[in-house]
């Protein structure tokens, strides 16, 4: 019976040795014999972030690269896209509920957080043994002189060039666009006269409002406080800017800037309804990606020169952290340290959205940008060549520190210029009415 037995079948046991031999043979594993066990031991890594504003990237990022990087690190890794206006409302839920993403991206430098999140130098030392030094920009907007730590890591910036209507630029005598803030001021009031068409400089309480206008003031010569970190707002340099705004808002403007989101400039732009703005490419990479007619018009500039310095914020400074609830911090760390290998992939996805911290990740990037075949002309974009001599971090020519973010996430700023543009108050009272804040927020994080 036993030979008839081992003749026609396979005992359970002996099933289990042959199996698993030809498993191991094949290189299939533990995993072939229990799916059940390897589903367990699988990892997940949570990530949350914006919905980009040129969609190519979330495609990239979410369905080639995340899949890539789950299959060979045995991770679930699950993405989420939230609107750029919802971040800190999730941001400030997650962190009430100590639950939530391993790995959380905001738009700017959020010092407030530190106490939340763990220590970045360890992936910003990991990421530069392979690919050098970061840039000055991404260490100023992530790491705390005074605690000697790095509350978030960044990966990309992105360029906040001014957008203009090349035709109607040209018609009042600016055939290169404008250059200069007074260059801004005289041809934006050349062409609201000639065709009505206005400015389009944010004044509200949104982050490209907050962009434009901090580009504004540190360019006449003023800023929130100095390198040491003592508040400056209120200066001679910061109501020539005040008064400057408040000239080229009564010349050029209309009143719905005062109400508008972060999309309102795009479109007024891409509708053809506006003579300049300060925005990033997504302005050009919509209008070629929608074939609009309006795309040969759009051109792109350098940051406006005021009369101290040419500069701008970034538009927008990726900023990763990791919780201290996160539930997998190891594999977020690896997750970011191992994508910075990919970047370039995902600067080409993202159409030059996202400009490297890491330089050596995108080592043509000038030659790169400089031909275009998407961009009409081609080298629309070879402006943004120089983008690292005028771009800066909010809170220059300081730190990002809790106190400068607290001032942006409660407008300080944009109230300010708005409050002047619109005749509520003068600019020396402004001035003073922000220092006073700047003062008061400053004062409760002292220390952070």
């Amino acid at each position: 019976m036993a030979k008839k037995k081992n003749g026609q079948g396979v005992s359970r046991r002996n099933f289990m040795k042959i199996s698993g031999a030809g498993a191991v043979a094949a290189g299939l594993g533990p995993a072939f014999l229990f799916p059940e066990r390897a589903a367990a031991q699988q990892k997940t890594l949570k990530i949350l972030q914006w919905s980009h504003f040129v969609p190519a990237w979330d495609t990239w990022f979410n369905n080639t690269y995340t899949k890539q990087w789950g299959a060979k690190n045995n991770t679930n890794v699950i993405v989420d896209n939230i609107n750029l206006v919802d971040l800190k409302t999730r941001a400030a839920s997650e962190i009430s509920a100590k639950k939530g993403h391993d790995l959380f991206m905001l738009l700017s430098p959020p010092a407030a957080y530190e106490k939340q999140v763990i220590d970045m130098s360890n992936v910003y030392a990991e990421v530069e043994k392979k690919h050098g030094k970061k840039i000055d920009l991404a260490h100023k907007s992530t790491y705390n002189p005074k605690t000697k730590k790095y509350f978030a890591f960044s990966d990309a910036y992105t360029p906040d060039p001014g957008n203009w209507h090349k035709d109607w630029w040209a018609e009042v005598g600016y055939p290169n666009g404008p250059d200069t803030w007074d260059d801004l001021r005289a041809g934006a009031k050349k062409i609201r006269d000639k065709s009505g068409h206005p400015c389009g400089l944010g004044l509200s309480q949104e982050l490209d409002t907050s962009m434009a206008m901090r580009a504004l003031l540190w360019s006449f010569g003023g800023a929130e406080q100095d390198i040491e970190g003592r508040v400056t707002i209120n200066s001679k340099q910061t109501i020539e800017a005040l008064k400057f705004m408040k000239a080229l808002y009564q010349e050029s403007e209309t009143a719905e800037v005062f109400t508008w989101t972060p999309p309102s400039n795009n479109q007024a732009m891409l509708a053809g309804r506006v003579s300049y703005v300060a925005n990033a490419i997504s302005i050009t990479r919509q209008s070629e990606r929608e074939h609009m007619p309006i795309d040969s018009k759009i051109m792109i500039s350098q940051a406006l020169k005021g009369p101290v310095r040419r500069i701008a914020a970034e538009h927008v400074m990726n900023c990763y952290v990791i919780w201290q609830f996160a539930e997998n911090k190891e594999g977020a760390q690896k997750f970011l340290i191992d994508y910075m290998d990919s970047f370039h992939e995902g600067f080409v996805a993202g159409q030059f959205y996202n400009f490297p911290c890491f330089p050596k990740t995108v080592p043509n990037l000038k030659t790169e940008i400089a031909n275009d075949p998407r961009a009409n002309p081609p080298d629309k974009y070879k402006v943004l060549g120089n983008v690292l001599e005028w771009a800066t971090n909010v809170g220059y020519p300081g730190y990002a520190s809790a106190g400068i973010d607290e001032a942006f996430t409660t407008w300080v700023i944009p109230t300010m210029f708005a409050k002047v543009a619109r005749g509520d108050e003068t600019p020396e009272n402004a001035a003073a009415a922000a220092e006073k804040e700047y003062q008061r927020i400053f004062a409760r994080n002292t220390g952070a």
